[in-house]
């Protein structure tokens, strides 16, 4: 009763067991519309980006030429006897091309 009666003259608010909020100064914040304004700060400070630009690294898309004997080598190691793939185009009809690569 006495910790009840100190709280009541001193004045100060107290948070509930699951928490409260607080502003920046560190205030109790009661009432919506202090409470709606406060978390639209605290929202706003969670996405504001204050990093530098960075620049883009470029890079050259095009890369080296594939060379025939690359291709080649890949047709090879290919197993056959799968599924195809989205074209539709099967190891065995690549490599019943060979000759007229």
């Amino acid at each position: 009763m006495m910790y009840k009666t100190i709280e009541e003259v001193v004045g100060r608010k107290t948070c509930s067991p699951s928490g409260c909020l607080k502003a920046k100064n560190g205030d109790i914040i009661m009432g919506k519309e202090k409470l709606l304004e406060r978390w639209a700060e605290y929202i706003g400070e969670l996405f504001d980006d204050e990093r530098k630009d960075h620049d883009v690294m470029k890079r050259n898309f095009a890369g080296l030429p594939i060379l025939e004997d690359e291709v080649r080598s890949a047709i090879r190691k290919m197993k056959t006897g799968k599924a195809t793939g989205p074209d539709g185009v099967s190891i065995e009809l690549i490599e019943a091309l060979e000759d007229w690569y």
